[in-house]
């Protein structure tokens, strides 16, 4: 009589201990983590560089995508076109459009300086940025200079053909203009996104023709011109009432738009603050990469919604098998660790299959 409780007393030890070892819980634990490690580097070896593992996770919500247009859309390698100088001569129009700019970040900025450098320089006081128009200063004489886009310039002309303008005391002393060409990649990217469902918006302080006929040209869903970086704030919050948006931005004006949107989304080669504000870099300045990082977004929560159920399947079946007595701890802490392994294999079939968004 007591050598049977005493194999009672065994057998139940025997049980509980295959049912501790069968629902320890590190296969559910490592569910979430090994598929975002493996997401994020994917995402790192092909030049998108993720700020947290949340933001790979949001790309899955994105149902509207909005691009700015200078230096994201297109290459942002502006070259100098047709300009006039009006009411100065055009040495002088060159140093003081020279003078403003060396101040300013923007790819327009950069362009300048860089095609004109050498030019004399003028002595310019009280130098600022107005957001979203453009530079303002003052010369010795007390002459105000304002140069910038056409929302800038619209109190004093009606002809929005140009890309800057020089304001002389309010009044137009010149006008400049710039080729920019399309990246190669932009039209497969607008494609490929809209092909998913995607919808596609140009937000642009460019003015509304230009707008228009890019938007046009590569098919994108909306547009809208002659924004500044309030404006743009507001639209991205906007849109956000709508569905889940993400932003890709380059320039100072951008980056309120990029910080408030879903997932904002930078090029390497933007300035600093965009760049900080942004939850998602693209290394080598490659806007192409932006369907891989929607689709790894997509696929890794799949991955992880995968592994939970093995996870979850393996404990709800095998905790009523060991509780039963037909599993051996022994056997028990075998299948515990194949489980982990299977969890990471599949997690590992992530950095290697095709991943569509």
């Amino acid at each position: 009589m007591v050598f049977y409780r005493r194999n009672e007393l065994q057998v139940a030890m025997m049980r509980a201990i295959a049912v501790l070892v069968i629902a320890c819980p590190c296969a559910m634990g490592l569910a979430t983590p090994a598929a975002v490690m493996v997401g994020l580097g994917r995402a790192a070896r092909n030049g998108i560089l993720i700020k947290g593992a949340n933001t790979l996770e949001q790309f899955r919500n994105i149902r509207q995508i909005v691009f700015d247009k200078t230096g994201t859309l297109t290459t942002g390698k502006l070259q100098i076109g047709q300009w006039q100088a009006i009411g100065i001569d055009e040495a002088t129009f060159r140093s003081l459009v020279f003078s403003l700019e060396k101040y300013s970040s923007h790819p327009i900025a950069r362009s300048i300086t860089t095609a004109w450098k050498g030019v004399p320089e003028t002595t310019l006081r009280q130098v600022r940025e107005i957001k979203g128009l453009g530079m303002q200063a003052s010369d010795k004489d007390g002459n105000e200079w304002k140069l910038g886009s056409y929302l800038l310039a619209k109190v004093v002309t009606t002809d929005d053909s140009h890309n800057i303008y020089l304001l002389k005391n309010g009044a137009l002393a010149g006008w400049l203009n710039f080729t920019d060409e399309l990246r190669p990649e932009a039209r497969t990217v607008i494609d490929s996104l809209k092909a998913s469902g995607i919808r596609t918006i140009l937000l642009s302080g460019d003015t509304t023709r230009k707008c228009r006929e890019m938007a046009e040209e590569l098919g994108m869903d909306a547009w809208y011109a002659e924004q500044s970086p309030k404006h743009k704030l507001g639209k991205i919050d906007a849109l956000m009432q709508e569905a889940p948006t993400a932003m890709v931005g380059d320039g100072i004006n951008d980056a309120p738009a990029l910080a408030k949107a879903t997932i904002g989304v930078s090029l390497s080669d933007s300035t600093q603050v965009a760049m900080q504000s942004a939850n998602v870099i693209l290394l080598n300045n490659h806007l192409g990469a932006l369907p891989l990082a929607m689709g790894l977004g997509k696929h890794t929560y799949l991955t992880i919604k995968q592994n939970l159920f093995w996870a979850f399947i393996y404990n709800v079946v095998a905790i009523p098998v060991a509780a039963l007595g037909f599993l051996n701890p022994i056997v028990g802490a075998l299948v515990m660790g194949l489980s982990d392994v299977v969890l990471a294999v599949n997690s590992v079939r992530l950095r290697f299959k095709r991943v569509t968004h």
